[in-house]
């Protein structure tokens, strides 16, 4: 078994529901106004698990020295047509397993009334839902997730496990499901064997765009990793997602992760920037 943090491999495989095998309203097709292609030049690095020398890491540069934010509530289209004040939590999140599900139980105990809007329906009437699959997920209560607090309410709009952790000074992964803080950073897994005969884990760091949902992916009215609307932050991902990814890669690995990012940074122009960024400032020539 893996020994980097939370590395575990159904976690890993496990993909949210598309917009096609959910019940819900067929959706119009994407709207790629501001989306850029998702086939382009990635750069990539790949470095031993200071912590486990029998994995390594792969991550791509590309994404996480990206200026990928959230925009959730500021200008995100949300992932089906008509619904932009759902964001990505229309379909409600699967759980990854069993400890993934017992562990948002515990927080949604300590929710109250003020802080989920939903907090009767859940309470009285359950807020576990199981799909066409049979697999466990959060209930979808009147077009999304119940943990959804709509526009309006008076705690804010938004997950309502993610107001409960910001109110009790926690990081959001401490109260939601795996899925939802994990997004839209995506680890996977591969055994790599080698020419000496010997095998090494290898673990994916990269960006979880449309293929990440599967098949389905494709028809989303809209998805932010590569829009250029949701690519503007002030601090490139591997430095606003720090406490998602030392969880995904433990702390060692992350800051050697850290390092490398801020190698690529500061060459002079790196190579393979994301095509949703900003343009980067062209180098100021030399004098003669």
């Amino acid at each position: 078994m893996p020994k980097t943090k939370k590395a575990k491999q159904d976690k890993a495989t496990k993909k949210p529901k598309s917009n096609k095998q959910a019940s819900q309203p067929e959706a119009k097709g994407p709207d790629p106004s501001d989306e850029k292609g998702l086939d382009f030049a990635r750069a990539w690095v790949e470095f031993p698990d200071p912590a486990d020398d029998e994995q390594v890491f792969r991550c791509d540069l590309t994404w996480l020295t990206s200026r990928w934010t959230c925009i959730f509530g500021s200008g995100c289209q949300g992932i089906q047509a008509g619904r932009a004040d759902d964001g990505c939590c229309t379909l409600g999140a699967h759980f990854s397993d069993e400890d993934d599900e017992k562990r948002v139980a515990e927080n949604v105990a300590r929710l109250t009334p003020e802080l989920w809007q939903f907090h009767d329906v859940g309470t009285e009437t359950g807020w576990v839902g199981v799909d066409e699959d049979g697999e466990r997920q959060t209930r979808r209560w009147e077009g999304s997730c119940i943990f959804q607090n709509r526009p309006g309410f008076a705690a804010g709009a938004g997950c309502s496990l993610h107001i409960l952790a910001l109110r009790e000074g926690k990081e959001p992964l401490e109260t939601k499901p795996d899925v939802c803080w994990q997004l839209p950073v995506r680890r996977t897994y591969d055994w790599i064997d080698r020419p000496d005969d010997t095998r090494v884990l290898q673990v994916t760091i990269g960006e979880y765009d449309r293929r990440g949902w599967g098949p389905g992916g494709h028809d989303l009215h809209w998805w932010c990793t590569s829009a250029t609307s949701a690519h503007g932050a002030g601090d490139p991902v591997y430095v606003s997602y720090r406490p998602e990814l030392i969880e995904l890669m433990g702390k060692e690995g992350y800051d050697r992760l850290v390092q490398l990012c801020e190698e690529r940074l500061s060459s002079l122009l790196p190579m393979a920037p994301h095509p949703a960024d900003p343009p980067l400032p062209e180098p100021s020539k030399k004098k003669r």
